[in-house]
């Protein structure tokens, strides 16, 4: 059967990807005032236990709120992918960003931290095989280019172990962000939760055993706030919008929060307006419209496939229910196979190679 639809493929996951990088870039200049009081390790366990806690009265509020769950819960299949996404994205990556920053120049470090977006993109068309084109390599690249010079200071880069330590941190950012896309599909507050309470527990612990030194209540309290916004309901968002555009695209996006940072800067601290951001910004700009322009569209098959995830009654999910349903709304059901053609995402439903 072929089908042909002419559906926006970039709703709703453009908006979720962006609005991941606005929290995640607006939680870097948010962070800069709390490291002048806090230990750089201990923040970054509050950080991560203000995501975990914040999500966790979410998901655990719902139903007093009276709000239905329509997200699938974590399956057993999926302990092995949360496993290893809690081990490289929240305790080794954090550790090997901390050891990193003690021993290289900020400007180094800030430089180095852009290779989490390439390692991202990298491994998600290497090793997973996402299609790209032309025209998704050079946004990707201008996205890049624009955060690169943005932390560009003028000093040049110094590879010394410290910031060896930086890339191997973006390096396991990056492969926490393609084994994420297995787990796009479950509950995306579920999975922050947990990811955000072990991740910021261990570090919490660690850097507590460490030396470090309590701040105060209100500085706690302030550094968890951040944490439940920057990192907790970004990565909710991240997520969703892994599981409608793939993890290359959402990564290429999540790559403006540098900017987006910056430019929160400028408002918060009165930073000087400089020729570096502006060429930044328009080189992010012609980036994200390479991206947003993009349509990749074919007749493409998809054969026979069992999941469970949260979805409405759209071109994919055309099955009866006993009794009535609500949308959305998730339980296990089997996709036919179909040949269609329309403008479409690596989503869940789109995983193939070219």
């Amino acid at each position: 059967m072929i089908e042909n639809h002419n559906h926006s493929h970039l709703w709703p996951g453009v908006p979720l990807a962006l609005g991941a990088a606005v929290l995640f870039g607006a939680s870097a200049p948010l962070s800069k005032i709390l490291l002048g009081v806090v230990d750089p390790w201990l923040l970054a366990g509050i950080l991560y236990l203000g995501a975990g806690l914040g999500l966790a009265l979410v998901h655990w509020g719902r139903p007093v709120l009276g709000l239905a769950i329509v997200e699938a819960p974590l399956q057993r299949p999926d302990m092995p992918w949360l496993a290893a996404v809690i081990v490289f994205g929240g305790m080794l990556g954090p550790l090997f960003l901390m050891l990193g920053l003690s021993q290289t120049s900020a400007a180094s470090g800030s430089l180095l931290l852009n290779l989490e977006g390439l390692a991202t993109m990298a491994i998600a068309w290497i090793v997973f095989r996402e299609n790209v084109d032309r025209r998704l390599l050079l946004g990707a690249a201008a996205i890049l280019a624009g955060a690169v010079l943005l932390s560009w200071t003028g000093q040049g880069l110094q590879l010394d172990t410290g910031g060896l330590f930086i890339a191997a941190a973006c390096l396991c950012w990056g492969i926490d962000n393609n084994l994420t896309r297995k787990l796009s599909s479950a509950d995306p507050v579920q999975i922050a939760m947990i990811k955000g309470l072990v991740a910021g527990a261990t570090n919490f612990a660690m850097a507590l055993a460490l030396g470090a030194r309590l701040p105060s209540l209100p500085i706690i309290a302030g550094g968890a706030v951040v944490g439940f916004l920057g990192i907790g309901v970004s990565l909710v968002l991240f997520m969703l919008g892994l599981r409608h555009l793939g993890t290359a695209r959402t990564g290429a996006y999540f790559s403006l929060a540098p900017f987006i940072g910056a430019v929160l800067a400028l408002l918060l601290f009165r930073d000087d307006l400089t020729v570096q951001l502006v060429v930044a910004g328009l080189l992010m700009g012609l980036g994200l419209w390479l991206h947003l322009s993009e349509r990749h569209e074919h007749v493409h098959d998809h054969e026979a496939l069992e999941h469970d995830h949260a979805h409405i009654h759209d071109d994919h999910h055309q099955h009866a229910h006993d009794g009535p349903v609500s949308e959305p709304h998730s339980h296990a059901h089997r996709h036919e196979p179909l040949r269609h053609k329309h403008p479409h995402y690596p989503d869940l439903h789109h995983r193939h190679g070219h």
